[in-house]
């Protein structure tokens, strides 16, 4: 065995600020320093490419193991860390944290402050709380770690009310909802892997994989007459709302964010700024429509929202929430109505309309692929009535 690998040649080492290095294989060396005598001593390696460019990475002391396994565990360390460097990684090491703010960076500066926020926001709650994970260097990263981070933050119960002064009313997390925060992180990993910061997935590619069928196909739909019942028996500053969802197919939240100059009254034009989408995008709006649009922008300031509450406050989903279960109680509609029934059916009208599905995509600011999702099915029977027609 080399003299590092023997505690008491280490022990006999003199103290030096440069490493005592031992030859791996070539350009790739194992290296032990000692500042002091009695000092534990740190465990480095050195790597020079075929360019004759080298790189340094510290392991620190691994202090935690029995001096005799020292050795071994830098050794190997090394060894993973040349592996890396010799399939194209870059010699920086990276932590899951660095991983995920990094890419938040990233969709700031590409999609706006909307997105960012929300994946900061899921990455502080699931992933920053977790030192252990948020720490590890990517490296290090594998498939039992991801899977357990998974597990735990699956059954962490989701905390319904958010009323401080009252016990906490919580229910179990839905497949949708977990599918949605593991896809931040999933999303951090790859751009991490993309960019050389680990050079494989294997360790979260199965872990992080969604689960099937977890959304569900939208169950509740309202058709024309039962939405024009749901408007009926809401409250004035609701209604609006609803109307305004029933127009155009947005999503709750990007209707509730629109302000006055984003409605071009001499064009017909409403601006819909970056949400979810990542984007912005222009809808022309008919006639009548925009009419109501016009009557709602009326003499209002540029950034006053569009559609707000009757105290002039902008709507969110807390407070629009209880309303409308209110409003469907009242027009004897599901209880399971919610702001998203009326973009489903918004959507659903679209689609069997015959609407274009690149269209459709395009007005409500999602992707074809989850278009042909949730509604391919429909046009499938549009297509299938239609070849009915055809026979003889």
């Amino acid at each position: 065995m080399p003299a590092l690998g023997v505690v008491q040649a280490r022990d006999k080492l003199k103290p030096q600020h440069e490493p005592h290095w031992l030859k791996l294989s070539n350009g790739c060396y194992l290296g032990f320093r000692k500042m002091t005598p009695t000092s534990t001593g740190t465990w480095l390696a050195r790597f020079r490419d075929d360019k004759g460019k080298q790189q340094k990475r510290s392991f620190g002391e691994y202090a935690e193991m029995p001096p005799s396994q020292r050795y071994d565990a830098a050794k190997r360390a090394a060894e993973q860390w040349f592996a890396h460097l010799g399939k194209g990684g870059t010699a920086e090491s990276v932590t899951v944290r660095t991983a995920c703010e990094r890419y938040v960076k990233h969709v700031r500066s590409t999609r706006g402050d909307k997105p960012a926020d929300d994946l900061g926001m899921r990455f502080k709650r699931w992933v920053f709380c977790n030192k252990n994970l948020a720490a590890l260097d990517l490296e290090k990263l594998n498939k039992t770690r991801i899977e357990t981070w998974r597990n735990e933050m699956a059954k962490t119960p989701v905390v319904v009310n958010r009323d401080k002064r009252e016990t906490p009313i919580t229910r179990p997390r839905s497949a949708a909802s977990v599918n949605r925060d593991i896809a931040a992180l999933r999303a951090a990993l790859n751009f991490a892997h993309d960019a050389g910061s680990v050079t494989t997935d294997i360790a979260w590619r199965v872990a992080l994989r969604p689960s099937k069928n977890a959304d569900g196909r939208r169950d509740v739909f309202l058709d024309r007459d039962q939405r024009r019942s749901l408007i009926k028996h809401a409250v004035q500053d609701v209604a609006t709302l609803l109307r305004g969802l029933s127009a155009v197919p947005l999503r709750p939240g990007a209707l509730a964010a629109l302000t006055v100059e984003n409605f071009d009254l001499r064009l017909s034009v409403l601006t819909i700024g970056k949400d979810k989408a990542g984007r912005d995008r222009k809808i022309k709006l008919p006639e009548t429509t925009a009419g109501e649009f016009a009557d709602l922008c009326r003499d209002r300031p540029a950034l006053s929202p569009i559609f707000c509450r009757a105290d002039s406050k902008a709507w969110n989903k807390d407070s629009w929430k209880g309303p409308i279960k209110e409003a469907a109680a009242a027009a004897d509609l599901s209880a399971n109505v919610t702001a998203y029934t009326i973009r489903h059916s918004v959507i659903t009208d679209l689609v069997t309309d015959g609407l274009d599905l690149l269209t459709v995509a395009q007005l409500s600011g999602t992707s074809v692929a989850m278009i042909e999702r949730h509604y391919g099915h429909l046009r499938a029977d549009h297509a299938a009535a239609a070849l009915a027609r055809l026979a003889l």
